[in-house]
Order: C-alpha cells, then sequence, then structure tokens
C-alpha cells in the first residue's frame, strides 16, 4: 500500500508556513501523498466542522507544486456541483502539469445545503450534475477541441490547452449508492471515509463489486481515508471508526485493508474538538510514529 496524509487546510492554525511545513514533513518522512479539503462558502452547517480560515485547494495545491518535488498532491475531496466543470479541468491539467503528474484528483457530490444554497448550486441535482461533470473534464483532458451537451453541463466545441501531464486519477468519495455506482463508471478508485471496522469488508466492497458487475466495468481500487487518533486503551469497534484507538488497533485496521486489496490508505489527523486542544507536533509526531514502527514507507508493507 501507499500511504497519504490529509493536511489541515483550514481552521485558526491554517496560514502558508503551516501547511507547508506539514506538506514538507510528509515528503521527508516518505509518505507518497499530500491531500487537502475542499468548502467555498464556510455556512453554519459547514463551519462546525471546517472552522475558518479556509485555503481553496486548487490554489493550495498550484502553490504546493513548485515547493515539492516527489510527493503526490491531492484533494480529499473537490465538491464538483460547486465550479463549472470547465474551471476544474483546467485548474486541474494546470496543477498536473506544473508539478510534473502528481495530482491526484478526489471528488464528491457534497452534503451541506447551506453552502449550496450560498454558491448557488441545486443541492437535489448534484448526484447527477456530478457525474455529468466527471464525463466533461475527462473530455476536455482528452481532447484538445472539447464540447459536451448535456442535461446539467453544456459548452464547445472549446480549445482546452494545456492537457494534464498525466491521466489524472480520479478518486470517487462517499458511501451511497449513488456515490458507489459514480466511483465504478466515472473513477479510478473509490474514496470512502470515516467507517467502522468491518463495514468495508461487509458492506462497501460487495456493493462496490456487485454493481462493477452490473454495469461490465472493472472493480475500482480501493482508497480510503482512515482517522489516526491513538488511544492508550483499546475502544470498542461499536464505539470507533477505522485508525482510532491504540497502535495495535491500527495495525489490525491497516491489516485488514490490506487484506481489501487497498492501494492507498490516506491518514487524517484531524478530530472536531480535539484537533485546536494539542499542538501540531502531537500530530507530526503521530506521522513519524506511523512510519517509525507501523508501516514501511519505502515497501508500503506493515511492520
Amino acid at each position: 500500500m501507499r500511504f497519504g496524509v490529509n493536511i489541515p487546510n483550514y481552521g485558526d492554525r491554517a496560514e502558508p508556513a503551516e501547511i507547508l511545513r506539514w506538506v514538507r514533513h510528509a515528503e521527508q518522512l516518505g509518505y507518497h501523498l499530500a491531500m487537502v479539503s475542499d468548502h467555498v462558502a464556510l455556512t453554519a452547517d459547514v463551519e462546525r466542522l471546517f472552522p475558518a480560515p479556509f485555503y481553496d485547494p486548487f490554489a493550495t495545491l498550484s502553490w504546493l507544486a513548485g515547493q515539492t518535488s516527489s510527493i503526490e498532491l491531492g484533494t480529499t475531496v473537490i465538491v464538483l456541483p460547486y465550479r463549472h466543470p470547465l474551471l476544474m479541468a483546467r485548474m486541474a491539467a494546470a496543477i498536473d502539469q506544473f508539478s510534473g503528474g502528481r495530482l491526484v484528483l478526489g471528488v464528491a457530490a457534497g452534503w451541506a445545503p447551506g453552502e449550496f444554497a450560498a454558491v448557488g448550486a441545486d443541492y437535489r441535482s448534484r448526484g447527477r450534475i456530478s457525474d455529468e461533470s466527471l464525463r466533461a473534464m475527462k473530455a476536455l483532458w482528452n481532447n484538445d477541441i472539447a464540447k459536451f451537451d448535456g442535461s446539467f453541463v453544456r459548452f464547445g466545441p472549446v480549445a482546452t490547452g494545456p492537457r494534464p501531464a498525466r491521466s489524472i486519477p480520479i478518486w470517487v468519495g462517499g458511501h451511497s449508492t449513488g456515490a458507489v455506482r459514480r466511483a465504478v463508471l466515472h473513477g479510478d478508485a473509490w474514496h470512502p471515509t470515516s467507517v467502522p471496522p468491518g463495514y468495508l469488508e461487509q458492506i462497501g466492497m460487495p456493493q462496490l463489486r456487485r454493481v462493477a458487475e452490473q454495469k461490465g466495468r472493472p472493480v475500482p481500487a480501493l482508497v480510503p481515508r482512515i482517522k489516526l487518533r491513538t488511544t492508550t486503551r483499546p475502544l470498542p469497534d461499536r464505539d470507533r471508526i477505522l485508525g482510532e484507538g491504540t497502535l495495535d488497533q491500527l495495525r489490525g485496521d491497516l491489516a485488514a485493508l490490506a487484506g481489501l486489496g487497498a492501494t492507498h490508505v490516506v491518514l487524517d489527523t484531524t478530530y472536531p474538538g480535539e484537533t485546536v486542544r494539542k499542538p501540531a507536533e502531537h500530530y507530526l509526531g503521530l506521522l513519524e510514529l506511523v512510519a517509525s514502527e507501523i508501516v514501511d514507507l519505502k515497501t508500503g508493507e506493515l511492520r
């Protein structure tokens, strides 16, 4: 497996120097991927979990492309209905060019009704808009001149350069039936987040395989984002999500993901109400601990 880090690009500690410190620390430790989140309008439903300020992911990754050399850069996740696919495709292609082909684009349909209203996006049609946006973006990336005529997205013919440096991997987030179908039809990987132990084995992966078989498509890669929150005493499985608990529980969670065929795991140190109480060194230390005692980042194997 390859391992990534969810970099906090929001909250009272978010500032350029701190974001850069997190990413460079992850790169120096040998982590394979640094990812940032997306919100546009911090309405009450959003700011409860993602406090201001919130640095735009496209601008942040464009800046980080010139500040790093080897670590892949990604989003976990872009909310597709907030921006026109022409804009997203161009920004993503430029970042991929600036980084030398290191962009991973995690996407989802979104969840916050207040934010949808603030940006004038259609909340009820967000799934269908997301599907069309992905199809349109691929048309823009794969053709020098592209056009698209859908129910929600229409453009063209338009010149689209620059095209990406590589075929940008698309990670589709979400746990709904629509999200799983979207991952199968339009994604390279399925990117579930914050799920309890046993969910992927008993529910998520069987559903993903079933949809892939129904659609006659290959099963997307499994690339989950899990918490990195350690405790001194074991937590009951009914009271935790993957990545929470003792180091032995973390080892067990990662071993289970390896057994399911996960190709990437993104570690997320953020935790509502706790993140602001502990210094950044605590979380950077957790990343060091994982790299020294849990996984061999050079080989991707568990220790």
